[in-house]
């Protein structure tokens, strides 16, 4: 390998010489799994403002065989956006350009730094809507959503980020720019290659550009809230919704620690005697959704200690300002969390929210959850102190075996969060041994010389802390 100074000179001659950083940017060497004491090392932070530059490292990184690692906003929970063991980072975040945007067409081209948050307010303005909607919008950054598939609440309804593209700009090894799909609305002229770059976390080739959809903003959004006193209740109101036919755009949870958490907080209040929070939504025309709305709260209703339907924007803003605070809010119970998203069956949604408290209880880790309830996708979560090597290690554990439980239930290991480094190895518990086999020979066949992302998704064994 170069020397770190002829390194950044070559480095400099593609994206300019404001376009390299220290390698000891602390920012660009970890992601939201800091909090587990997960950073790495880099040769090299570069920053490209251009497809081409983009391109232009990858045929450098296959010449001088460094690796590269590509990083959106840097708010995974696999860490798949942290350098392992050196290796140039490879941050998009200066590609924010809006190539086309065309309502009349319900589309949009946006380049891989362009945040989450940007396309939903480009398309709320021109009456259309993006629907995907992870976590950290104004800092997760759509090539990030495309490399991990990233879901949200609204995934229910209208399905995780890869529903969304139809098409990619992608910097491929040896160094070349290809297109998949386009601004069209189908295509099987080929092997689906758009579906295999979304989701394959970096390890295949750098998003630079994507082709979105959009879709008509519905006229109205009308949740609704209720609460039960405990997981048999909650969930058994969970498969009434879904067995109701209602088309709820929402169908989320709370488990009693998540509640006691962020209850707190909500301004309507917490009835008492709640161990369990089932959030849904109705959306359509103004009609439509005060019907849905109705039938939601005739099935949500019995069993339950109460229901909260709130009606004005304010109201709704609120409630789900505070969804999107339950993570924060568990997290400052002890100060620290280890939190794993897996996914099961619905109808084993129960056993898994309370396998995770079992879980937790065997490694001696207070526990939690919350979630995507109508897609089975919970986030199991571990307390932790701050600092404590031994409770991250129980708490790393503690993982482990709810991986294994996942499987056991009949799923999987990630539902939208990805494999990353966090999770590396653990597709040997839930995949044959000859479809792992495929993966590799996928891998080998677009990145021969393993220089994409290498130590994430597919490599690896289960973290060591």
């Amino acid at each position: 390998m170069s020397t770190g100074s002829a390194l950044e000179r070559e480095l400099r001659s593609i994206v300019g010489e404001d376009g390299v950083l220290p390698t000891d940017t602390r920012a660009y060497l970890a992601d939201a799994t800091e909090s587990r004491s997960i950073s790495g090392r880099a040769d090299a932070v570069v920053l490209p403002s251009t497809a081409e530059q983009v391109r232009e490292l990858v045929a450098w990184s296959d010449r001088a065989e460094v690796p590269l690692i590509p990083r959106g906003g840097g708010t995974g929970f696999a860490g798949g956006a942290v350098p392992v063991d050196g290796g140039v980072v490879v941050a998009l975040e200066r590609m924010t350009a809006i190539r086309a945007f065309d309502p009349g067409l319900w589309r949009m081209q946006v380049e891989a730094g362009v945040t989450t948050a940007t396309v939903r307010r480009l398309a709320r303005e021109n009456g259309l809507v993006f629907p995907p909607d992870p976590g950290a919008g104004e800092q997760s950054q759509i090539g990030g959503n495309i490399a991990t598939n990233a879901g949200g609440p609204h995934a229910f309804k209208y399905g995780v980020t890869g529903a969304w593209v139809s098409g990619l700009e992608v910097a491929v090894a040896p160094g070349e720019l290809i297109t998949l799909g386009g601004p069209i609305r189908k295509d099987v002229a080929g092997y689906d290659l758009l579906s295999l770059l979304v989701g394959s976390e970096g390890t295949l080739g750098i998003v630079t550009a994507a082709w979105l959809k959009l879709i008509p903003a519905p006229e109205a959004a009308l949740p609704v809230v209720a609460f039960y006193d405990g997981i048999q209740a909650g969930c058994a109101a969970v498969e009434a919704v879904m067995a109701s036919g209602l088309p709820a755009a929402v169908l989320e949870y709370l488990d009693a620690g998540a509640l006691a958490a962020a209850g707190g907080s909500l301004a309507a209040g917490v009835p008492e005697g709640a161990a369990f929070a089932v959030i849904s939504e109705a959306d359509g025309s103004g009609a439509e959704a005060t019907r849905v709305r109705a039938g939601l709260v005739e099935v949500l209703e019995p069993g339950s200690l109460g229901v909260h339907s709130p009606e004005g924007l304010r109201e709704v803003a609120e409630l789900w300002r505070w969804r999107d605070g339950v993570s924060i809010a568990v997290t400052a119970q002890r100060g620290g969390k280890v939190s794993e998203d897996i996914v099961v069956p619905v109808d084993r949604l129960r056993d898994a929210i309370t396998g995770t408290l079992l879980i937790g209880k065997r490694h001696g880790l207070e526990a939690c959850s919350w979630g995507h309830a109508g897609d089975g996708n919970i986030h199991s979560t571990f307390l932790i102190e701050p600092g404590s090597q031994a409770e991250l290690e129980r708490a790393e554990a503690a993982a482990g075996d709810l991986f294994a439980l996942a499987v056991e239930l009949g799923g999987s290991i990630s539902g939208e969060h990805g494999i990353g480094l966090v999770k590396g190895g653990r597709l040997a518990g839930q995949w044959d041994p000859s479809a792992i086999a495929i993966h590799g020979r996928i891998k080998a066949a677009l990145d021969p010389k393993n220089l994409m992302n290498p130590g994430k998704k597919l490599a690896g064994g289960p973290l060591q802390v």
